[in-house]
């Protein structure tokens, strides 16, 4: 089987010590799909890290709908928001039910002054998201809606793959057809004409509350391929 590399997590990059550190100062919630863990434009002193579950990351501009990201396991929200003191910049929105550690910003501060290395770790996953919205922007220029849906594609797999009985990927997590679009900037159209399309067909489905990845191969060709450019 092919497969694809994990995401390394904020979770994933601290120390033990620093793991225990938050766990010490941070309450263990459990939060309902469709819950609103914060509301861009407001102010909120909470800080949150991803147990278990998955959430989007979205903004509405003039009645427009864009997703940011999709987050799940071992992630963190809020830090920003935490360090510089600033207004969230983006809703945080459940998809499935959620556990989180959840803490103060001021008290997360303090553990990443308690654990240098932890800081490091808020940076890692920093550079990380700039890498991958510079790597979305690139794949306007010139359009390549199939690149950019493939990458899309490859990020969930990356995160919440898991082995499907036919040597692929399932991946449980409800990101159906229009917030795929809305992720890779496009329309809910463009995506279905991409799916059923000849390079993609038969090589995974996309349901409302379901990804089947048939073949990774399917979506690199799509990410890689320096011939693809078309309009959305």
């Amino acid at each position: 089987m092919t497969t694809t590399p994990r995401v390394a997590t904020f979770w994933d990059l601290l120390t033990e010590r620093a793991r225990e550190a938050l766990r010490a100062a941070a309450t263990t919630t459990l939060i309902r799909p469709g819950a609103f863990l914060m509301r861009e434009h407001t102010r909120s002193a909470q800080v949150y890290v991803l147990r278990r579950g998955a959430v989007k990351v979205w903004v509405d501009r003039f009645g427009e709908i864009a997703i940011l990201d999709v987050l799940g396991p071992g992630d963190v929200v809020g830090e920003l928001e935490a360090v510089d003191g600033g207004v969230r910049h983006a809703n945080v929105e459940t998809l499935t039910p959620v556990e989180a550690l959840v803490l103060p910003a001021a008290r997360f501060r303090a553990v990443l002054d308690a654990h240098p290395g932890a800081a490091w770790a808020v940076a890692a996953v920093l550079a990380e998201r700039l890498r991958d919205a510079n790597e979305l922007r690139v794949a306007h220029f010139p359009d390549r809606a199939e690149r950019r849906l493939a990458g899309r594609l490859l990020r969930l797999t990356a995160r919440f793959g898991r082995p499907g009985p036919d040597g692929g990927y399932e991946i449980s997590v409800p990101v159906p057809q229009q917030d795929l679009g809305r992720w890779a900037g496009m329309g809910r159209r463009k995506v279905a004409r991409i799916l059923a399309g000849e390079r993609v067909r038969g090589g995974l489905d996309v349901a409302r509350s379901a990804i089947t990845i048939r073949s990774l191969d399917v979506l690199r060709r799509l990410a890689d391929d320096p011939d693809l450019a078309d309009d959305r």
